[in-house]
């Protein structure tokens, strides 16, 4: 699990540098026909434009990334983090997404055992940990995620793989409704809008993982971490408070927390009240 946690991670840093593109060209697309304009085969000099086409290259100098440059962590060890072509720099994010996308497959698989239980865990960690970064560069939580997933949970949880189809349901509902409540009254109160429409749709996608009863805990925590870590921008990055930060990653790591532990925690909770 750690070796294909390895080579997943680096398919992962496909997806979170090109699904927010794809999403921009077909935006564009979207917009020129809403305004009549003729379509155009061609948006930023390429004609195909998805996570298999074309060919990973160097952002800097263009050229074909190679297959034994591609190897996860130990080739940018081997070309000590810069491209083989042009000597470009390549950011320390990539290999760090592989090694935390491997850490983490192996845990589950540690967590849960040789289990169906770690396939389906498993797929979440990789889709949540592709929408924290996305989150966190582009503010965006694409639904070619959110609601693909929201459905493999319930579909899942048909089988009470990680909670009953019911609890799952309800969870799904409730995490959409609570989040828009809370959006619609910031927004009546304020005439601002306090957050993105991805969140609900992340939140009912863990609720049908997790079921409902996961929820308080979810909110509890992504809020709880959200709250220190804006103070500490606000303080020491000197965050200026007006500017948004994104609140999903903070739910795609409570979420996970719950789904690991959140039964655990839901009994500490309730022993010590």
């Amino acid at each position: 699990m750690f070796i294909l946690g390895l080579l997943v991670g680096s398919f992962l840093n496909v997806v979170i540098h090109r699904l927010p593109i794809m999403m921009e060209r077909d935006w564009r697309m979207q917009c020129r026909s809403l305004l009549g304009l003729p379509d155009v085969a061609e948006i930023d000099g390429q004609k195909t434009y998805n996570l298999i086409m074309p060919r990973s290259s160097c952002p800097y100098c263009q050229k074909p990334v190679r297959v034994l440059d591609n190897i996860p962590v130990v080739s940018y060890v081997l070309l000590r983090g810069y491209c083989r072509n042009c000597a470009a720099p390549i950011s320390l994010r990539y290999p760090a997404i592989e090694l935390i996308s491997a850490l983490l497959s192996a845990y589950i698989a540690w967590h849960f055992g040789f289990d169906v239980k770690t396939f389906f865990a498993v797929l979440l960690t990789w889709a949540l940990l592709c929408l924290c970064i996305i989150d966190l560069d582009k503010q965006l939580l694409p639904d070619d995620i959110t609601l693909s997933f929201l459905w493999l949970g319930l579909a899942g949880n048909i089988f009470n793989m990680f909670t009953d189809a019911v609890s799952g349901l309800i969870g799904a509902m409730l995490g959409y409704a609570s989040l828009w409540i809370i959006f619609m009254l910031y927004k009546v109160l304020t005439g601002k809008e306090g957050m993105g429409h991805g969140d609900f749709k992340l939140l009912a996608m863990l609720g049908a993982w997790t079921g409902w009863q996961m929820l308080p805990l979810i909110i509890l925590l992504a809020s709880l971490i959200g709250s220190i870590v804006g103070v500490f921008l606000i303080l020491f990055r000197k965050h200026d408070y007006v500017n948004p930060i994104p609140f999903g990653p903070y739910l795609a790591l409570s979420g996970w927390i719950a789904l690991l532990w959140g039964s655990d925690l839901n009994r500490m909770y309730l022993s010590f009240v």
